[in-house]
């Protein structure tokens, strides 16, 4: 009987990464509209957030950043917490 190839990391399952199946994009508008420019550049001090705004030009930005990208991530992953009400005590 033929052993299986192992499985890449890739094809498994996400069950533990909260950020699954959410765009960057979607991440980026759903701040935005939380916090607005002004807000996300007091919480993340880089300046696609704060000289001339955009969603374009900060997808561009942070693809190419990856510590950038991960700021954003974390306060997505923060702020999303927050506000849903299964999480409160």
């Amino acid at each position: 009987m033929p052993s299986q190839p192992p499985t890449p990391k890739a094809a498994l399952p996400q069950a533990n990464n909260p950020l699954h199946g959410i765009t960057l994009e979607n991440i980026l508008i759903s701040l935005e509209q939380r916090y607005g420019w002004d807000g996300l550049a007091q919480r993340i001090n880089i300046n696609c957030f704060k000289s001339d705004p955009s969603i374009k030009s900060s997808l561009k930005f942070l693809r190419k950043t990856p510590w950038a990208r991960e700021k954003v991530e974390q306060l997505y992953i923060a702020s999303a917490s927050h506000s849903n009400p299964w999480n409160n005590p």
